[in-house]
């Protein structure tokens, strides 16, 4: 007769932890903020660069890591199904000399930007009425570079620089990311994001003359931080 006594109370006791678990039950209507802490880490790289539209062998760059704050506002039109709009501060970045021929002319850093790169992403949440709830995005994003300039070296490597400028891109953003239930609608995030990000480089040089650069970016973006339903 003794599991009769026992199991009523042990019953009882995971039934009222289960209860205390807070769940964040998304509804449709929602609308999620989010801020977080975020890695710009570009997965770069580049053609060489012309000048005067003659190749340049061995003058590639690549792109450096940096850090920012984001913020997400994402509506959800179902429990399952949301729409992020994803709003970055600026974030800033130095372009390297990698190529052996352009680092003997300008070695080290040889540009800085900074980047905006504003995104809209359709969110799948499988478990929308669960503690601890994943999702998956898929979206398009807009990346906007502005303050380009140039270093000391490349200025003193190629005698003289001027006009630095990087086009603006249109690219894909996949997203897999993760809240996590404190309860009174407020939650911790994770949040990881692959954006497809390319520009072309150009300046004027007194050495090269007009020069331009191809380059793929496509950073992985890290993010953590904490969020509110409303």
């Amino acid at each position: 007769m003794r599991f009769p006594r026992l199991a009523l109370p042990l019953l009882f006791v995971s039934g009222f932890s289960v209860a205390c678990i807070p769940v964040l039950a998304y509804q449709t209507g929602d609308l999620l903020v989010r801020g977080r802490i975020i890695n710009i880490s570009p997965d770069s790289s580049s053609d060489d660069v012309t000048s005067n539209g003659t190749t340049v062998p061995d003058t590639s760059v690549e792109v450096e890591s940096g850090y920012s704050l984001d913020l997400d506002f994402t509506y959800m039109f179902t429990p399952n199904i949301g729409a992020e709009l994803l709003l970055d501060l600026s974030s800033k970045h130095e372009v390297t000399a990698k190529g052996n021929t352009l680092a003997s002319l300008a070695p080290g850093n040889i540009m800085s930007t900074r980047v905006l790169p504003p995104a809209l992403i359709l969110q799948y949440h499988p478990t929308p009425d669960a503690w601890f709830s994943p999702y998956v995005g898929l979206g398009l994003n807009y990346t906007y570079f502005f303050d380009e300039s140039a270093t000391d070296s490349l200025n003193n490597g190629l005698k003289g620089v001027s006009a630095p400028s990087l086009d603006a891109s249109f690219g894909w953003v996949t997203q897999f990311g993760a809240d996590y239930d404190l309860g009174n609608e407020w939650f911790l995030n994770a949040d990881l994001k692959y954006m497809a990000i390319g520009t072309t480089a150009t300046f004027n040089s007194g050495a090269l003359g007009s020069v331009s650069v191809d380059v793929d970016i496509n950073p992985w973006v890290i993010g953590l931080g904490i969020g509110k339903r409303f």
